[in-house]
Parts: structure tokens; sequence; C-alpha cells
């Protein structure tokens, strides 16, 4: 059986190498320290920052002038840095090279690569390996909360639609969305019906559904499987797709790639469909059922979230569906609808009947 998931994690383990061998020796402890508490794609992620800020300080930092490359730094090197050169580091981040590319970034990606500094200094300080963590005196990058965009409930009933019969579409589309149709409408009304994530969803193998007892498994972040169950309209989407569609296209099908044919969702050419793939099918189907809005997959996850916590008023009930690990990244999130509802209490009491004496 194809496992998706441990394939994934063996890239990135792979990819996470490559750019190890990148960094000055001293960051080797860190990553393996660091191993038990963390996933492979949070340590790459880490690597592709540390990667950035040690070339920023070979070419930046008058202290390491004399040095030919990153491999030079040492962990006495972590000692000369200070406040001044980590703040001139954020300035930097607004627009920078790197490898002959020009990057840019806002406070969310200033924020996200400061924060790996600061880990990184607080780690080798509590290992008592530098004699200060000039990296908790930074102050972080402010960040602006942004609206949580979501599909309505006339929405959600115009992507599907858009899904099923290709209105509003160009002939193009529409010739790609008669050969995907049934798969299409399985991936929208799955989202939209459970809340997966896109990985999540990309992830599932055919044997993951059962049909008995409407119920899938899904492999959340972090590898745990978890048992997740849906309704009759989701069931019947992913019914048709798995008897129609999908058979078909197997049936058709002379090469097959080992382990494709356990994926549930299919590319017209029988592999496993990518996260890429579903982004662009949903940003797509969104542009004609809700042009004003930027629809993304984790969009649909918020308007499953949202009509559940409308439904239920039980924000714990929304954190354990949807796989949060912690119940204040969900109040986050759906922060709005508690205000709505405390509007609503004040509409409720009333002090006086509105008779006159």
């Amino acid at each position: 059986m194809a496992d998706y998931f441990n394939e994934r994690e063996k890239n990135v383990t792979q990819r996470l190498r490559e750019i190890r061998d990148e960094l000055p020796e001293l960051c080797e402890e860190f990553f393996i320290g660091i191993e038990p508490q963390t996933t492979a794609l949070t340590r790459l992620n880490y690597a592709y920052d540390l990667r950035i800020f040690f070339d920023y300080l070979l070419h930046n930092v008058r202290a390491f002038r004399a040095y030919k490359s990153i491999e030079d730094f040492c962990i006495e090197d972590l000692s000369k840095i200070t406040v001044l050169n980590l703040e001139a580091y954020m300035e930097y981040l607004s627009l920078y090279e790197f490898d002959e590319r020009e990057y840019t970034n806002g406070n969310k990606g200033k924020a996200r690569k400061i924060s790996t500094v600061r880990t990184f200094f607080k780690y080798y300080f509590n290992r008592d390996l530098i004699p200060a963590n000039v990296a908790a005196k930074l102050t972080m990058p402010k960040l602006h909360e942004k609206e949580i965009i979501r599909l309505e409930e006339h929405e959600v009933e115009r992507i599907l639609s858009v899904a099923e019969n290709g209105d509003g579409m160009s002939e193009h589309q529409r010739k790609i969305q008669r050969n995907t149709r049934s798969r299409d409408v399985a991936i929208l009304t799955l989202l939209l019906g459970t809340g997966i994530r896109v990985s999540e969803c990309v992830g599932l193998n055919v044997t993951d559904i059962d049909f008995e007892t409407n119920a899938f498994t899904v492999t959340r972040k972090g590898g745990n499987r978890a048992i997740l169950y849906f309704g009759d309209e989701v069931a019947d989407a992913l019914y048709e797709y798995i008897s129609g569609e999908r058979k078909a296209l197997i049936n058709r099908s002379e090469k097959l790639e080992k382990g494709d044919t356990d994926a549930l969702f299919l590319s017209l050419q029988v592999r496993r469909i990518s996260v890429r793939a579903v982004e662009n099918l949903v940003k797509k189907y969104a542009a004609s059922a809700a042009p004003l809005k930027k629809i993304s997959p984790h969009k649909l996850r918020s308007t499953f979230g949202t009509n559940l916590y409308k439904a239920t008023s039980d924000i714990y009930m929304v954190a354990d569906v949807l796989g949060h690990r912690d119940v204040n990244t969900t109040k986050k999130h759906y922060a709005a609808i508690e205000e709505d509802h405390r509007k609503i209490a004040a509409q409720v009491v009333k002090l006086r009947d509105g008779k006159d004496d």
C-alpha cells in the first residue's frame, strides 16, 4: 500500500540533510537537540531560515568580514552578535537577495524568520554554550489580525454547482471539468463536509474509506491517525467518484506507477493528486462561485469550522474535529462568531416591555 505521508517525510528528511550540509557545523547540535520535539518539516523550515541568517551575517556584519563562507562560523561567534545586528537583520528581510534571486517579506514572514533565530539562540543559551541570549531582547514584528475569509451558505451551494455543471467556466476549463467532474465534486464536498486539511485529503487511500459506518481514517499533522465521520452528502459524492470515474480511469490505464492505485484521488495520469492540483481546482471553481473572495482549501476548512460552531456552539468539539491540539487556536479562528453571539445576547434581554404606562 502506498504511504503518501512516509514518502513525504522521506523527501523532507533528504532535503533537510542537504540544507544542513550548507550550514555551519555549530548548527548540528541544534538540529539533533530539537529532533525529539519537532517534525522534519519544522526542522527543514528552521534550516532554510538559518541559511539566510548566516548568509546575512557573512555579507553584512563587520565582525565577520574576514570569513570566506558560512562554514567558518563557530559557536563562539554567536557571542559576537548584538541586538543591533539582529534589528538590522529584521530590516534586511524586507528586501534581500539570495542565490541570485530577490525576496521580500512582510511582517508575517519576518516574524517566522526571527522566531527561528530566537529559538536557535535560546537553545544554546539554555545549554550554557553562550553567555547571553541577545535574541530574547529583540522585539517581534507586529502582526495585524487578518479577516477570516469563509464561504457563505449560498456560495457553498454555488461552488458545488459550478463543479458539477461547469457554469461560468471557459470552454477549455469545461473540457477538463467533464473528465474530472465527479472527482472534483467529491474533493470539494469532502473538504467542505469534514474540514480536513488539503494534505490530509491528498494523503487518503481508497482503503481509508468505510461506507458502512460513513467513516474514514486520516493522518493528522505530526503523523497521528484519527477516525473521522462524514455525512450522507459526502458519502454520495465519494461513492459516485470511486465507483464511476475513478474505476473507469484505472481500467483504461495500462501503465500505473507503483502504489498510485491506492490513492483515493487520482489525476488523469493515474497518479495521486498533488496538493497544488487541489489548490488550483478550488481556486478555479471559487472564481465563479465567489469572485470577490480568495478561496483556498484552508478557507473551505474555515467554512466547515464556522458552520459546525454555529450549529453546536461547542468550541471544544470544533477543535477536536479539526485536529487542533490547542483550543485557543480554534478560538482565534472563530472569535468573530463568538462576537456575533455576544451581539445577539445584547438584544435578547429586554429591560422594559415597550408598553407605555
